[in-house]
This record gives C-alpha cells, sequence and structure tokens, in this order.
C-alpha cells in the first residue's frame, strides 16, 4: 500500500514527532495509565500509522462487499439493500405467554423471532420430570410436544416470518416440531426459513446443555444438516456459536478461533458423510457476541470473515462463493450486563450493537438493560428493539459499507486477531482435531484462563466497570421486575401427563419402535422425529429413547 521509501519517510517524520512534541508533553502531563489494552488484554498502541500495516495489500486483503475474501461484508451492498434481521430473543413461562410476547414484538417492528427454550426442554426432560421441578418456563419456555409448539406459533405465518431457535442436543425434535406446524399451516418445507443452533460442540467446552456423547451428538446433528439441505433449503441448518465461548470468558480472538474449529470440525464430518461442501456449504451461519470495545469487535468480525472465507476455499476445495460466506447472527453480550445501576446497560447494548451494525452482522438481538435482574420487562425489551431502529434508522452507520476500513486501528488489530485465530487453529490441528483439543481440555484451560485475567483485573481496578467498580451510588432495590409464576410448572406437567393419555396410543408406539430402529441402523434420524412429533412423542421420550441407544455424557475433570 505504501512504497518502502514512503515508509521510512514516515517512520522518521514519527521519530521526530515523538521527540519534539509528544515526549514534552508527556513529561508535563502524563498519560492516565501506563498501559492500554482492548478488553480482551491486546496493547492499544497511542498512535497507529501505516507502519502498523506495512504489508497491508488491499485486494488480497479487503477486497470488494460479497465478493472473496469478504473481509468487507457478504452482500454487495449490505445494507444499503436492506437492514439486518431485527430479532429479541424471547421465551418464558408458557407457549402461551411467550407466543403473546412474539406477536408484540412482530408489532413493534421486530422482522423475526428467537426463541429462548426452558432448561428442562434444552437438557431433553419434560415438565413433569423430577429434574424439572423449579426450571419449567424460568429462562425460557416450556416445549414438551408438538401441541405447545402449536401454541408457541399461533397466528404466525412460518412463510413469512423466520426464526431462530437456541437449542442444540434435542433440535432435531424442535426443529421436526416446527416443521410439523408449517406442514398444517399450508407451509411446503421450500418456503420456511430460520435457523436452528444445532452447536453441540460449545456445550462441551462453555455451556453444558448436553445429554449423549460426542460421536452420536455429531451424528445427529450432521443428520439434520443433510435433511434441511435436501428437504428445506431455506433453513440454516447449524449456527456454529461463539456467543457462549465470549460469555464464558473468552478474548475475542478466541471466541473466533474455537468458532471456526467448531465449524471446521462440522464441515469435516458432513464431507465424511459423503455431502459435498458446496451442497450444505451455503446454510452454515454462525453466532456472535458483541461486548463494548466498538474497535476491537468490529475487526473481530472482520477477521472472522476473512478467515472463514480462506478455510473453506483452501482446506475445503469449496467453489461456490456462497459456501465461503460467513453469515452470522450477533447478540450484545449478556454477561456485560450489571445489576447495579442497570439503566447503564442501555449505553452498553447501544455500543454493542453498533460495533455489530458496523461489523456487517445479518442479523442482531440486543439485550434488554433489566437482564441482570429479570427475564426482560415488556417496556425493556421494547427500548432494546429501539436501540436497533435507531441505529439503522439515525446513526448514519447503514448508509456505507465497512466505514472502518482503511482505518490503521482496525486493520492492525483485524490482521492481530486473524494471526491469533490462525495459531490457535494450527495448535488444534497438532492436537488432533477440535473433539482432541475437547478432549484434553486444551479450550477449557485457555477460556478459564482468559476469564481469571479479566476478572483479577476488574477486582484490583485496573479494569474500569462502570456502577460496579468505581462511579458507585447507593441504589434502592429494583422493582417492577418480571417474574415467572411459579404454577407454570404445576400447569405445564398436567398438560403432559393429559397429553400422554390422550393420544393414540398405537399410533405412538410404532413411530418410536420406527424412530429406534433407524437410530440403531445409522440411517438419517429426521424423517422418524418428523413422524415421532406428529404422534405426540413428547420431547423427553424421544431423548430417553437416545439415551438408551447413545448412552449419556459424562466429562472428565480437568486440572
Amino acid at each position: 500500500m505504501f512504497s518502502k521509501e514512503k515508509l521510512e519517510s514516515i517512520a522518521n517524520s514519527k521519530n521526530q514527532w515523538e521527540e519534539k512534541i509528544l515526549n514534552p508533553t508527556i513529561s508535563k502531563a502524563p498519560e492516565r495509565k501506563r498501559v492500554f489494552t482492548t478488553i480482551s488484554g491486546t496493547p492499544v498502541e497511542r498512535l497507529y500509522t501505516p507502519l502498523d500495516i506495512s504489508n497491508f495489500d488491499y485486494e488480497r486483503d479487503l477486497g470488494y462487499p460479497g465478493a472473496y475474501p469478504f473481509t468487507r461484508g457478504v452482500q454487495p451492498t449490505m445494507y444499503r439493500g436492506r437492514y439486518w434481521t431485527m430479532r429479541q430473543y424471547a421465551g418464558f413461562g408458557s407457549a402461551v405467554e411467550t407466543n403473546r410476547r412474539f406477536k408484540y414484538l412482530l408489532e413493534q417492528g421486530q422482522t423475526g423471532l428467537s426463541v429462548a427454550f426452558d432448561l428442562p426442554t434444552q437438557s431433553g426432560y419434560d415438565s413433569d420430570h423430577p429434574l424439572a421441578v423449579g426450571e419449567v418456563g424460568k429462562v425460557g419456555v416450556a416445549i414438551d410436544s408438538i401441541e405447545d409448539m402449536k401454541v408457541l406459533l399461533d397466528g404466525i405465518p412460518l412463510d413469512q416470518v423466520t426464526t431462530s431457535m437456541t437449542i442444540n442436543a434435542p433440535a432435531t425434535i424442535l426443529l421436526a416440531m416446527y416443521l410439523a406446524i408449517a406442514e398444517e399451516q399450508g407451509v411446503s418445507f421450500d418456503k420456511v426459513g430460520g435457523t436452528v443452533q444445532n452447536d453441540i460442540l460449545k456445550e462441551y467446552t462453555v455451556r453444558g446443555q448436553y445429554i449423549f456423547p460426542p460421536e452420536p451428538s455429531m451424528r445427529l446433528t450432521v443428520d439434520l444438516i443433510e435433511y434441511c439441505f435436501k428437504y428445506v433449503p431455506r433453513w440454516n441448518s447449524i449456527s456454529i456459536s461463539g456467543y457462549h465461548i465470549r460469555e464464558a470468558g473468552s478474548t475475542a480472538a478466541q471466541e473466533v478461533a474455537f468458532t471456526i474449529a467448531d465449524g471446521i470440525a462440522y464441515v469435516q464430518s458432513c464431507i465424511d458423510r459423503g455431502l459435498h461442501v458446496d451442497k450444505f456449504g451455503p446454510r452454515l451461519s454462525f453466532f456472535f457476541n458483541a461486548f463494548t470495545n466498538v474497535f476491537e469487535e468490529v475487526a473481530k468480525f472482520r477477521a472472522a470473515r476473512r478467515c472463514w472465507a480462506r478455510i473453506m476455499k483452501e482446506r475445503f476445495g469449496a467453489k461456490d462463493p456462497r459456501s465461503m460466506m460467513m453469515r452470522y447472527h450477533v447478540q450484545t453480550g449478556g454477561v456485560t450486563l450489571t445489576a447495579q445501576q442497570p439503566l447503564n446497560n442501555i449505553i452498553r447494548v447501544a455500543l454493542q450493537a453498533f460495533a455489530a451494525a458496523v461489523g456487517g452482522c445479518q442479523s442482531l438481538h440486543t439485550n434488554s438493560y433489566d437482564e441482570a435482574l429479570c427475564l426482560p420487562t415488556e417496556q425493556s425489551v421494547t427500548v432494546a428493539l429501539r436501540t436497533q431502529q435507531i441505529i439503522a434508522e439515525e446513526s448514519g452507520a447503514t448508509d456505507t459499507i465497512d466505514p472502518f476500513a482503511g482505518s490503521y486501528y482496525v486493520e492492525a488489530m483485524t490482521n492481530k486477531i486473524e494471526e491469533e485465530v490462525e495459531r490457535y487453529l494450527k495448535k488444534i490441528d497438532e492436537l488432533g482435531g477440535t473433539l482432541k483439543a475437547i478432549e484434553q481440555g486444551f479450550i477449557q484451560k485457555e477460556i478459564q484462563e482468559s476469564a481469571y485475567r479479566f476478572q483479577k483485573e476488574i477486582e484490583s481496578g485496573e479494569r474500569v466497570y462502570v456502577g460496579v467498580n468505581k462511579y458507585i451510588m447507593d441504589e434502592p432495590p429494583p422493582t417492577n421486575l418480571l417474574k415467572v409464576d411459579m404454577e407454570v410448572g404445576r400447569r405445564e406437567a398436567e398438560k403432559v401427563k393429559a397429553l400422554r393419555a390422550s393420544r393414540d396410543q398405537k399410533r405412538w408406539k410404532e413411530a418410536l419402535d420406527k424412530l429406534r430402529e433407524v437410530t440403531i441402523s445409522g440411517e438419517n434420524v429426521m424423517p422418524a422425529v418428523i413422524e415421532a412429533v406428529k404422534a405426540k412423542a413428547t420431547v423427553g421420550e424421544i431423548c430417553d429413547l437416545w439415551r438408551e441407544v447413545f448412552g449419556e455424557y459424562r466429562p472428565e475433570a480437568f486440572i
């Protein structure tokens, strides 16, 4: 980008500036601290110049939006064509209550649904299971059967609204229910659009909502991917999730590296199944976090797109440009929200959402300011949605593509994150791949060390957290918090029992027997799961069948 002679000239002029202007200033008025770092702990230089990107090549490293290596975005016009899909993650209590919230959000201008399931559903237990007591409907909606899914989606046209579902171990079951409801609405599978998370590997490293051992879990994941590219072509069959990796305490570069490592494992598993990379590659999607340091986050998103494009092209031989595009959803950083001075979270979320927008996301969820205290109230979720709308309509962030491109700081940070990602991927390959790295605890340990460093910085006051370790106030107890009725668990348990008593027992048994046969034979389970949920088999019953066939996963302790 700059000639050798020009770089030498800039280096000389920088030295003169430091000697004649900077150093005298610092001697009179020292900088406020000795070392500046990003949230991830990456050192931030005082000043960035062309010297920090001396090897920068525009066409190799940037190129153009909608073209390889997609650093500048995956669409040629980005938000000048249309805005990102605005989703608000919602789910609490019963399907009736959550359906009401969905309709409210759609009325307020939300453009896609995002379903949060309660912990029993995520863990493959029905609402009447002993382990579900006290957890039903608490952090998401309780879905036990196709009857609950029918209520959840009542009045929502599935050929017009896309839906994202955060579900992993039982992903095939929840997608089967969704498709069965689409069929009831008269919507053909090729018109159904949305995303199912279906990312089991990050459950083993950071989130813990696994059920079965890794190998059968990967089999179920690939079954879903294979079924979708054949029969549900508009559905994103996996959302490879870095969000939870970051929530667990990773750095920005670790978030990208470990997410891409998971992506490599899924792609390889699909290829091992005999699937061609350009058949399923275009429907792979990703899910990232957004923290408050805008520049680091923008660099992270840009580096992630470039890394993935090169891996798909050079490692897996993808020819279709759509296979090389990293399309991703962003959620603002839940772990960054504070119970202290919760209104401060509105500003945090606005900065994080701005970073996601100028970083080039395809869909976005903004957290509500009260989420450190409770599930979002109607008021707080409206503010969160309006935050996206103001950024889209008023900030100017959507008027040009990749507005930070060419910034010496952002380009240098993008390169630095990419280099760190490549180092991690090389190390994971040396360990034998993602599954081996998980089994050996490598990924878990790296994240734990980063989380520990960050927590020490907060507790020591080295890193300021407004309202937590600086600018602290005495506050009255919070009021008007949303609370889930404790009766939800009892009511949902009674519904499951009534369903079991009223369904066609012969059809139910035949469907589960067929599913067991297919599971053992190694065939794709999706068609049999769809028939099982239509026969009113519950999430818990199907998962119990798989527990018998696959066993349950019990992780080792890593020291």
